[in-house]
């Protein structure tokens, strides 16, 4: 059983297809892509057919924190990344796994509704509070991945391996819900493997907190024992989000956090280096030559107060690049996009900061660019097997709705400009996810018990 659909305007990599049609088999993967009507029943799709983006940083639970931080006082005059990390402590310690999977829910249902089709989750709330584990040691990983399935949204698993509170310092109280041996993390990752069976759109891949929070030679067993577990598994790191990590790595480990993960474990394309703020020339040739993603968060990134991510240099070294939400002060794919290549322009004071002519002279759209470039480094970095409307992917499609005001008036050269630079309404109103409608006319099934769940536990925190 088919299902094949005439899309108005069908996003492609090389351009457009005015109308394209869309083959989808009933395993949820695109058979066949063409400008000419297959032969068969046709359902018609107004407006722009796109892929859906993966979303390579997500801390669901900081959701509840967003507009709670946002004060200062004689005790928090300054007021920087570790200072709203003693707030997101004291929420954590009152997390109960069913607030977790509330929160989670509602954070899916809202990428949903902005075109992401998949997410990265960078897990590290584990255990009781105390470091108890649970009975069963995977419930807070359990309760993320029941969260997806309720919402339809696809999940790379990321559990994390947190085993330090510092260079050379032991974690603090509530950091024990957070902290795993590396046989026990691997253990871990084996049980959250074997719930792939009965979740198509699960994948699992490894994530090191920080190297301020694993040992080097943690960092090597675990990566180690990952390779036997699945030599194609994904590995995600936090690194050079501010310069006093940077500071601390290159006073710890004689080197800045980025060349010392070229120099010892060796970059390549499945890691992803979240955030990445701090670079200096070298470790942005090497790590850009790698492959590796960098993973930016530009609101996030823009709230905490942590800097500008090098873009211009990245771009232009070929690195890969891709965004994430972290702490989901935003979760607009227009929004992120807009922020970063904005902030660039206001930091060198010029447009159009990453596009550059074509050798023939031809319009190349920073709208298009930046839509092109986080969807292929998003998809590197998640594995779900989208990514782009070819036979073969998966198939994730987003219907943007061409009666928007944001695009009311645009044609498919200028849409995606419009979409992510030139305006602020929403105008994604159909989310497919491996063949299957999650979002209709804006609208999810489970969208009124989602938002029940999530007033209560937002009462209560």
């Amino acid at each position: 059983m088919t299902t094949i659909y005439e899309v108005e305007h069908l996003h492609r990599p090389d351009g457009w297809l005015s109308p394209g049609y869309v083959e989808v088999g009933d395993d949820g993967i695109i058979l066949s892509i063409s400008a000419d009507r297959p032969e068969g029943e046709v359902e018609r799709l107004a407006g722009y057919g796109v892929p859906g983006l993966s979303n390579l940083h997500s801390h669901t639970f900081q959701r509840a924190l967003a507009g709670r931080t946002e004060f200062v006082t004689g005790a928090r005059a300054e007021d920087n990344l570790w200072t709203w990390r003693k707030e997101m402590y004291r929420m954590v310690d009152r997390l109960t796994p069913e607030d977790y999977e509330a929160i989670a829910a509602l954070v899916y249902l809202e990428m949903l509704h902005f075109g992401m089709t998949a997410v990265c989750e960078f897990h590290y709330v584990h255990h009781q509070p105390g470091g108890r584990p649970y009975a069963n040691p995977a419930e807070m990983s359990d309760r993320l991945i029941a969260a997806a399935s309720a919402t339809g949204l696809g999940l790379t698993l990321l559990p994390v391996l947190y085993a330090h509170g510092g260079i050379g310092k032991p974690v603090e109280e509530t950091q024990k819900r957070f902290v795993h041996s590396v046989d026990d993390y691997l253990s871990l990752i084996e049980t959250l493997r074997s719930r792939r069976g009965a979740h198509r759109n699960l994948e699992v891949g490894l994530a090191l907190h920080s190297l301020r929070a694993v040992t080097p030679d943690e960092a090597k067993a675990a990566l180690a024992g990952m390779r036997a577990i699945d030599p194609q598994a994904r590995l995600h790191i936090h690194v050079s989000e501010t310069t006093h990590e940077v500071r601390e790595v290159e006073a710890g480990l004689g080197a800045r956090p980025v060349q010392w993960l070229l120099d010892n474990v060796g970059l390549g394309p499945q890691w992803c280096l979240v955030h990445a703020t701090h670079l200096d020339a070298a470790e942005i040739a090497g790590a850009a030559a790698s492959g590796a993603v960098a993973g930016i968060c530009p609101l996030t990134e823009a709230t905490m107060g942590d800097g500008f991510f090098p873009l211009v240099e990245w771009h232009e070294a070929g690195g890969a690049w891709g965004i994430g939400t972290d702490s989901h002060y935003s979760t607009s794919t227009a929004e992120e996009l807009r922020i970063l290549e904005c902030g660039k322009r206001l930091e060198l004071r010029r447009r159009n900061v990453i596009a550059r002519p074509r050798e023939d002279g031809g319009e190349v759209h920073t709208g298009r660019l930046l839509f092109d470039t986080a969807l292929a480094g998003g998809e590197q970095c998640s594995a779900q097997g989208g990514g782009a409307l070819l036979a073969g992917r998966r198939a994730d499609l987003v219907m943007l709705d061409a009666d928007s005001p944001v695009l009311l008036g645009h044609g498919p050269r200028t849409a995606l400009d419009a979409w992510i630079l030139g305006g602020t309404r929403n105008p994604v109103r159909d989310v497919m996810v491996a063949g299957q409608w999650v979002i209709r006319e804006g609208r999810h099934a489970g969208e009124e018990k989602i938002m029940a769940d999530y007033r209560r536990v937002m009462a209560k925190l």
